[in-house]
């Protein structure tokens, strides 16, 4: 059956979309407040309808992870695109670990499902909710190993607030890698199909 690069490449969005928020909050203490709402809302997305809906049935709301994935296909072996290369093929080791792992997919359904409750009386940004997002990244997926590295400012890292926020972005990032697996994303299209996913990322961007 002939892949889908239109769904393939919003969902490899999604995941270069958080990493690249994880890498502006570790290294700055803040990020795009608009994509950082889109990223934490797909958490909840858990049974969509289509690949965007997942990300609030719109392009634009990719912008961010667009341009990263962009980036990342073009990226040198150091500096910031390299940092964010890192992060996303961790990620997507990340989720391989967590889609074998029976246990762990019931217990990160039931702390989601509890997401959803907490959401009446919290909003989605605020401290409560950021805290367990990141709680549920390092009781649920973290463990799986390996351990994702993040780099930034130590002053900045050192903040509570910052770390929540990081991790709830890596939550997200976890997110977006299921759904890549689920439309038929696989680490080989990296390697052998990166101009296809390059001029498919170029094409969404112009219409967004």
């Amino acid at each position: 059956m002939a892949k889908n690069y239109r769904d393939i490449t919003l969902a490899l969005a999604g995941i270069c979309q958080a990493a690249r928020l994880a890498q502006q909050l570790a290294h700055e203490g803040q990020c795009n407040r608009d994509a950082l709402a889109v990223s934490l809302k797909s958490i909840l997305e858990t049974n969509p309808a289509s690949t965007l809906a997942v990300f609030g049935n719109d392009e634009s709301n990719l912008m961010l992870g667009l341009e990263t994935l962009l980036g990342v296909l073009n990226a040198q072996r150091q500096g910031p695109g390299a940092e964010l290369t890192r992060y996303t093929l961790s990620l997507m080791v990340l989720e391989r670990k967590l889609s074998a792992n029976k246990g762990a997919l019931e217990s990160l359904s039931t702390r989601i499902s509890q997401l959803e409750r907490q959401l009446v009386h919290f909003d989605l940004e605020s401290d409560t909710l950021m805290s367990a997002m990141a709680s549920i990244y390092v009781d649920v997926v973290s463990p799986l190993g390996p351990r994702i590295q993040v780099t930034g400012s130590p002053a900045v890292l050192q903040n509570p607030q910052t770390q929540a926020r990081v991790r709830a972005a890596l939550l997200a990032g976890i997110r977006a890698a299921v759904l890549w697996h689920q439309v038929g994303g696989g680490r080989l299209q990296l390697m052998f199909s990166r101009n296809r996913l390059f001029e498919q990322a170029k094409k969404i961007l112009a219409q967004c």
